[in-house]
C-alpha cells in the first residue's frame, strides 16, 4: 500500500500532465485546499512548493535529524526557508493566489527546474523559477523576472524565515567589501528541537552587472528578516535578478554559519547564468540514462517522472538514504526503509550505479550499529533497523512492531548488495566492503 501511495503522490500531486511535451508537468488550474506541491532537489536539499505566490512551503535537508514530533525518535528536519521572496507593486503587496491571474506552474523533469508565471492585472507579468543546484549540493537559487505593463515602482524583498521546531535564533546581515565585488548577504542559525544539532542559512541577490540597487534589511523577529530594494519600471521593461542561498547543519560540518555564508558568497561570485546553466548540464548528464517510450506520451511521462524523484533524492558520493517520500517533505519522517533497496534502488543501480553505491555506502557506515542491534536480539551477525536515520540505530517508534520483527530488511540489503557486485564487477568494493 504504502508504494501505491508513494506512485500517487509522486506522479500526480496536484498536477495535470501537459500534452504537448514529454518533459513538463504542468497545472494551469490550483485549488490552494487541494494542493500537494511538487519538489525540486539535488540529493541534499528539497524545495517543496507552494501554492501561495513567491513562497516555498518546506526545505529540508538530507541527513540532518533530531528528535521531535510523534513516536519519539529522530525526524528529518524542515531547516529555515531562505528561498521566499516578496512582492510589493506601487505599495500592495501581491501575496495571494486570488491577487492574481494566469496563474501556473511547471515541472521541467528535464531542467530539474520548477517555474510558476503569473499576471497581475494591468501591473506586470512575472515568471520564477527554482532550483536546488545540482553542482552545489547544498545551494539553491531562484531566477525571477518582472514585466512593467505600466510604469510603476517595484519592492521585492528576499527573506529567511526559520520553521517552529528551530530554536534560539539568531539573524544576521554582512557585507563583504572587496575591490572586485560587494556582496550583501543575510544568514540565520539555530539550534535543532533538542539542541543536538545547528542549522544555518545565508541568501544573497545576484544583479546583473549594471544592477546595483541599495538593500535595505529589516528585521521583523526573531524568526523571520529581509533584505529588500525598490526600482522603477518603465512600460514594457523587463527586469531579471535572483536571490541564491545555501542552508547546511552540524552534522555535515564543524561550523554551519560560516560554511553556508561562504557557501552563499561562493555561488554569487559564479554569477546566475552559469549556475543555471552548469545546473542543466549536470540534469542533461543523468538524463543520459533514461527509458524511452514510443508512441504514448502519457506513459513516457510517468516513467520519466518516477527517475526524475529517483534522481533528485539521491546523488553519488553523498552515503545519505533514500526515504519512500525522498526529499518532498516530512514523510515517513525521513527514514530508510526496505523501498530503498528493494523498490528504488534496482533502477538507479541499472542507470546510476555511482547513486546507487551511495546508498550501500549508507548501509555499510553503520554496519556497526546493525551488529549492536543483533547483540541486542540474541543473534549473531548484524540485524539492519526497520527504520533507519543517522545513528543506524532503530528509529521505529516504539508502538510500531515492525522495529523487531521485520527481519527481512536485512535480506533485502544484502540482496541489493550482491546485485550490486552482479552488475558493476567491482572486486574492490566486494574485497573492502
Amino acid at each position: 500500500m504504502r508504494i501505491l501511495l508513494l506512485l500517487l503522490l509522486l506522479l500526480f500531486p496536484l498536477l495535470v500532465i501537459g500534452q504537448d511535451s514529454s518533459w513538463i508537468i504542468s497545472a494551469k488550474k490550483i485549488d490552494p485546499n487541494n494542493y500537494y506541491g511538487a519538489t525540486v532537489a539535488n540529493g541534499v536539499i528539497g524545495l517543496v512548493s507552494s501554492p501561495k505566490p513567491f513562497t516555498i512551503k518546506d526545505i529540508v535537508l538530507n541527513g540532518t535529524f533530531d528528535q521531535y514530533g510523534r513516536g519519539q525518535v529522530s525526524n528529518i528536519l524542515r531547516v529555515f526557508n531562505f528561498m521566499n521572496f516578496s512582492l510589493d507593486i506601487d505599495g500592495t503587496q501581491i501575496e495571494r493566489i486570488d491577487q492574481v491571474n494566469n496563474f501556473v506552474q511547471e515541472l521541467n523533469l528535464r531542467d530539474g527546474a520548477f517555474t510558476t508565471t503569473l499576471v497581475i492585472p494591468q501591473k506586470a507579468k512575472i515568471k520564477y523559477t527554482y532550483y536546488a543546484l545540482r553542482q552545489l549540493p547544498f545551494n539553491a537559487l531562484v531566477d525571477i523576472e518582472v514585466e512593467a505593463l505600466k510604469t510603476m515602482e517595484i519592492a521585492p524583498a528576499s527573506i529567511i524565515e526559520a520553521p517552529e521546531m528551530l530554536r534560539n535564533v539568531q539573524n544576521y546581515y554582512s557585507q563583504v567589501d572587496r575591490p572586485h565585488a560587494l556582496i550583501s548577504y543575510m544568514s540565520s542559525v539555530a539550534q535543532s528541537p533538542t539542541g543536538k544539532l545547528t542549522v544555518a542559512a545565508s541568501n544573497s541577490f545576484l544583479f546583473d552587472k549594471m544592477e546595483s540597487p541599495d538593500l535595505i534589511h529589516e528585521m521583523w523577529n526573531d524568526g523571520m528578516h529581509l533584505l529588500k530594494f525598490k526600482k522603477q519600471l518603465k512600460k514594457g521593461e523587463i527586469f531579471r535578478f535572483a536571490i541564491v542561498g545555501s542552508t547546511i547543519s552540524s552534522a555535515q560540518c564543524n561550523n554551519p554559519l560560516n560554511e553556508a555564508q561562504r557557501l552563499t558568497m561562493f555561488a554569487t561570485t559564479k554569477g546566475v547564468d552559469n549556475l543555471i546553466t552548469e545546473h542543466k548540464r549536470l540534469w542533461a548528464q543523468l538524463w543520459e540514462s533514461d527509458i524511452e517510450i514510443d508512441g504514448d506520451t502519457q506513459a513516457q511521462v510517468e516513467v520519466r517522472s518516477m527517475l526524475y524523484h529517483l534522481y533528485s533524492f539521491a546523488r553519488k558520493n553523498s552515503s545519505l538514504g533514500l526515504s519512500p517520500m525522498g526529499l518532498s517533505g516530512l514523510g515517513y519522517n525521513g527514514h530508510s526503509f526496505w523501498d530503498t533497496e528493494i523498490w528504488m534502488f534496482p533502477a538507479l543501480l541499472q542507470l546510476h550505479p555511482e547513486i546507487a553505491a551511495s546508498l550501500l555506502e549508507y548501509r555499510f557506515q553503520r554496519l556497526d550499529a546493525a551488529k549492536r542491534n543483533a547483540f541486542s536480539h540474541g543473534y549473531d551477525g548484524a540485524m539492519f533497523p526497520w527504520e533507519s536515520a543517522d545513528s543506524g540505530e532503530e528509529e521505529t517508534p516504539v508502538w510500531a512492531l515492525s522495529g523487531p520483527f521485520e527481519h527481512h530488511i536485512t535480506a533485502d540489503i544484502a540482496i541489493a548488495a550482491w546485485n550490486y557486485f552482479l552488475v558493476t564487477k567491482d572486486t574492490a568494493w566486494l574485497k573492502n566492503k
